[in-house]
């Protein structure tokens, strides 16, 4: 099967998707030559960047294990991207077999590739809607079937924040999921640094500009500040090669130093 016979209805293979560029960098085959073009222009400057997005997946797994070990059942996955084992529901039910999660992405390809993987799994749902648009996630039926405000409740925003740019107010997106959430939740957050490398900044921005892919690099102090109401576990905010909530000696950063393209991660839990 050719990669256009791939394309689902509406998709434009000419245009790069976030989604599907994570996948390539990631190691997998749910892309298009335009998706590998852009990696590959951020490559070329950053070739360690496969090591960070490995080390965000990475993040993203140990964090829904430790907020799963703290008594939540019930997570929403904000920017899915292109289904990845060990996915989410898999991590946290390695915990309590009872965790339910929906998975959230506006990429008609990443909702094909849910279809069908998750078809068959039970307390999973998936949903194509954009992040931009909380009241749309916070009230479609996938989502209140499955999740109950009224209980703890992790969002993910792992990789999907700077996606989103400043006039539409990314602080007043995280705002409308806290204003749902019960105390005791988390919300968990990865994001593209300014601190990177200027030339790789550079690089990836022209790569995407005007398209879907499009990023925006904030500054550490303005990535905390979209915590704000919640109090960060430690080890706070830090490049997400180095977070880890067990013993120092059991980890083993992917990456020694600063990447290029630094990405930084942190859970924080709501407070009462």
């Amino acid at each position: 099967m050719t990669e256009l016979e791939r394309v689902p209805p509406g998709v434009d293979p000419s245009v790069p998707s976030s989604a599907r560029v994570y996948d390539y960098l990631l190691g997998g085959k749910d892309n298009f030559a335009i998706d590998r073009a852009v990696a590959d222009k951020l490559l070329a400057v950053a070739p360690d960047t496969r090591l960070v997005a490995r080390a965000n997946r990475d993040f993203l797994i140990e964090a829904v294990h430790y907020v799963a070990e703290q008594g939540v059942r019930q997570f929403i996955d904000l920017g899915t991207g292109i289904p990845t084992s060990p996915s989410i529901h898999e991590a946290a039910r390695k915990v309590n077999s009872s965790c339910r999660v929906v998975y959230v992405d506006n990429d008609p390809v990443v909702r094909l590739h849910a279809q069908v993987l998750l078809a068959d799994a039970p307390g999973v749902a998936s949903i194509q809607a954009d992040v931009r648009r909380p009241a749309d996630i916070l009230t479609d039926p996938h989502v209140t079937g499955l999740i109950d405000f009224d209980l703890p409740v992790c969002v993910l925003m792992v990789g999907v924040l700077h996606f989103v740019m400043d006039e539409e107010d990314p602080a007043g997106i995280v705002a409308a999921f806290r204003e749902h959430m019960a105390p005791g939740s988390y919300l968990m957050i990865s994001h593209s640094m300014a601190e990177s490398d200027p030339e790789a900044i550079g690089r990836l921005q022209m790569a995407t500009a005007g398209t879907s892919a499009q990023s925006t690099f904030r500054t550490h102090e303005e990535v905390l500040a979209l915590f704000d109401g919640f109090e960060l576990v430690p080890p706070g905010l830090v490049p997400v090669h180095e977070w880890h909530v067990g013993p120092e000696e059991d980890h083993i950063p992917l990456l020694d130093g600063t990447p290029r393209l630094l990405v930084e991660g942190g859970v924080g839990r709501l407070r009462a």
